[in-house]
């Protein structure tokens, strides 16, 4: 990836298992142009990695707050990393 891209880890909590949170991401990261994945965690919350232009990483955070018509977000943190993920593409991992 090229400079001018960042990428930022996120773990949402709340009700965000078990209400299509994963494939929403993955279909509003696709749609932002993003690579990177998305996956459940054991203590029930979602984490991501997303990586891509900071305007769309931002986009994609600010819906994180409120994510897929079933869900019921909490919290959001999200942590800055270096750049790794490589495009285009982003999956739901297992």
């Amino acid at each position: 990836m090229s400079r001018g891209l960042i990428q930022r880890r996120f773990v949402v909590r709340g009700r965000v298992q078990g209400v299509f949170f994963r494939a929403s991401t993955e279909e509003k990261a696709t749609e932002l142009g993003l690579a990177g994945w998305v996956r459940n965690c054991t203590d029930g919350g979602v984490e991501l990695v997303a990586a891509g232009p900071a305007a769309a990483v931002g986009e994609l955070e600010e819906w994180l707050h409120t994510g897929p018509r079933h869900a019921r977000v909490e919290t959001v943190e999200a942590f800055d990393e270096e750049l790794s993920e490589k495009g285009p593409g982003f999956r739901v991992v297992r």
